[in-house]
């Protein structure tokens, strides 16, 4: 719960992170409102300026066309032509006008670091329900929920044939325990009350993996007893410890049982009981596969 709770942190973050960071990158390609001003006071006076020197130039300009255009007409009398000139198209030179940022729109930078920054976020996003999908234990239907094993008539034929009833969905031993020995069971400390009112039913749910280092344990059907082949742990039929080097005994499993089902909660895992406990006083009953 913890792990899931700083990874949304995390998350969280993260996404803060990134919307600082688009509204200051936001800006970038901008000028401030003190420099646009400033820009707008120098293009003033410049236009000033440039309107002084066209009026110059438009006067010296008017002069020389009267000039040439009361010549022209001396020309038209002396060849007998027409006194009016025809009038002289005038034009007048473009100002250039820079364009506002603000009518552009978005730019070209912008659209790519808003790009950027949704790309991310929707990463980051996907990454953080994923993680969270795969922290959160499964409700039901497979391993970390409530895994239906089988029925009892279906456990008691694999008893009758000594071996443990195993299922893979639930990574599960399922042995007898004896109502014998359930008094015995109860003087010892790491077998809660569940796993008590389990074995009350005659069953105990062994999870498969060795507590030494995880290795799966199989049945040995010489000893009837569990023997890791890794490194050589040994456990009796009902998981207590009784060589190799395991630490304890088998973890096991919450279970119950209901309208002849078995189920075992794989999300409610009881670590194994201490070295040195054996309740049902087991001895090996054949040759050890291990």
């Amino acid at each position: 719960m913890w792990i899931a709770i700083a990874i949304v942190a995390v998350v969280a973050l993260a996404v803060i992170g990134l919307l600082v960071t688009a509204r200051s990158r936001a800006t970038t390609g901008r000028l401030s409102r003190e420099t646009r001003r400033s820009d707008q006071a120098a293009r003033g006076s410049t236009a000033a300026e440039g309107a002084a020197a066209t009026d110059e130039a438009a006067v010296v300009e008017s002069t020389a066309e009267g000039r040439a255009r009361a010549a022209e007409a001396r020309r038209a009398i002396e060849s007998g032509g027409s006194a009016v000139p025809e009038p002289r198209a005038t034009t007048t030179p473009a100002v250039y006008e820079p364009v506002d940022l603000e009518e552009l729109g978005v730019t070209r930078r912008q659209f790519f670091n808003r790009s950027i920054l949704a790309g991310s976020g929707l990463g980051l996003g996907a990454f953080g329900i994923a993680a969270l999908a795969f922290l959160w234990p499964s409700a039901s239907g497979g391993f970390g929920g409530k895994v239906v094993v089988g029925s009892e008539a279906d456990a008691k034929d694999a008893f009758d044939n000594k071996i443990p009833y195993y299922n893979a969905a639930a990574k599960t031993y399922i042995v007898a325990y004896p109502k014998d020995d359930i008094a015995k069971a109860k003087k010892i400390t790491a077998y809660t009350a569940p796993i008590i009112a389990g074995m009350e039913a005659g069953y105990v749910a062994l999870y498969q993996k060795c507590v030494h280092l995880g290795c799966r344990v199989p049945w040995c059907s010489s000893s009837q007893w569990f023997e890791c082949p890794c490194h050589g742990s040994k456990y009796n039929r009902v998981g207590e410890k009784q060589g190799g080097p395991a630490p304890r005994g088998l973890d096991r499993f919450v279970l119950s049982v209901s309208g002849g089902n078995i189920t075992v909660d794989t999300g409610n895992l009881v670590l194994g009981p201490p070295i040195g406990t054996n309740t049902t006083g087991q001895s090996p009953e054949g040759a050890p596969c291990v």
